[in-house]
């Protein structure tokens, strides 16, 4: 009796380490699958705030929340299925689909520059929103789940080519895993960024010197901190634009491009040995920005500049 019940005890703490192995492979799977998506998320965190401008302050965080369930419901409801089903019975469509993700990416960058050239975009329709009706924010809100829902879907799509060789139920919760995490990641830090001026506000209201100071410092640097993150936000997706699409092409059997760019950065790193690491990662990175920007360059001047012409022409 007492030997089935050391085995049994044996069988329990197997089951146990079994079980923490699977939480940490899950955790660490997990975390890669956030540090591939790490361009759309900057990009989700700088793109959101614009949807709760206007509003009265004690809206805003409301809204945030609102918005923030929407995009779980966009990742766990309706793309997290799909993404299963096709990597289950479909794997070989993961590599093309993920590529015409990368390419949005590459067409959102690319536009952002091109409007930040020439000075076409919607900054000054977004200054004239004003406080507004129920109607207007659920408006907004519907907006800012649409739009959520292309990035979710890429999030997803790059969590989901990270983890593709896990069997199916580790798949389901590593992503799971990533829908959680990086919702309350973005939302938290839009929640934070977005009552940043507030408590400028209220610092520089207060009654000691320092405290206004801060305060005052948080109003004046928040329009920056915002332009800053916009900017990394566009740099980011050209980058992670590019290395999709550079890597899809070698997974496809085309992989000049990605070889000739490991190349390059091999021989700089090798020319600056103490900070080799650093400079093959610059290199791959300025080089997947380049080729996301040409790449989406091109799908700028077919969705833009093309069709322009030939409307003039027409006329």
């Amino acid at each position: 009796m007492s030997g089935g019940l050391v085995a049994l005890l044996d069988d329990v703490a197997a089951i146990a380490k079994l079980a923490a192995a699977s939480i940490d492979d899950i955790g660490a799977a997990a975390s890669r699958a956030s540090v591939k998506a790490v361009g759309v998320v900057v990009d989700d965190t700088a793109v959101t705030p614009r949807y709760v401008t206007g509003f009265s302050p004690d809206r805003e965080l409301p809204i945030i929340w609102r918005i923030a369930r929407g995009s779980l419901r966009n990742k766990v409801v309706f793309i997290l299925p799909a993404a299963l089903l096709l990597s289950q019975f479909l794997p070989w469509s993961l590599t093309p689909l993920l590529m015409v993700g990368g390419a949005y990416l590459c067409f959102e960058g690319a536009e952002k520059v091109y409007e930040a050239l020439s000075g076409k975009g919607h900054g000054a329709d977004e200054a004239a929103v004003n406080v507004s009706s129920a109607e207007h924010e659920q408006k907004m809100v519907s907006g800012a789940i649409r739009t959520d829902f292309i990035l979710s879907a890429e999030i997803m799509a790059i969590s989901l080519a990270e983890v593709a060789d896990e069997p199916l139920l580790m798949r389901a919760v590593i992503l799971i895993v990533v829908a959680l995490v990086i919702t309350a990641l973005v939302y938290g830090v839009v929640g934070i960024i977005v009552k940043m001026d507030d408590l400028g506000l209220r610092l520089a209201r207060s009654g000691s010197g320092a405290a206004r100071t801060l305060g005052r410092g948080l109003v004046r640097g928040m329009p920056v901190v915002m332009s800053v993150l916009a900017t990394v936000g566009t740099a980011a997706m050209l980058w992670v634009g590019g290395h999709i699409l550079i890597d899809g092409l070698d997974k496809l059997g085309v992989g000049g491009p990605a070889h000739l760019l490991h190349d390059w950065a091999l021989a700089a790193g090798h020319a600056l040995p103490a900070v080799e690491g650093l400079i093959e990662w610059l290199v791959e990175t300025l080089g997947s920005a380049v080729v996301g920007l040409v790449a989406g360059g091109l799908i700028v001047l077919i969705m833009h500049l093309i069709p322009r012409r030939g409307g003039n022409a027409a006329h």
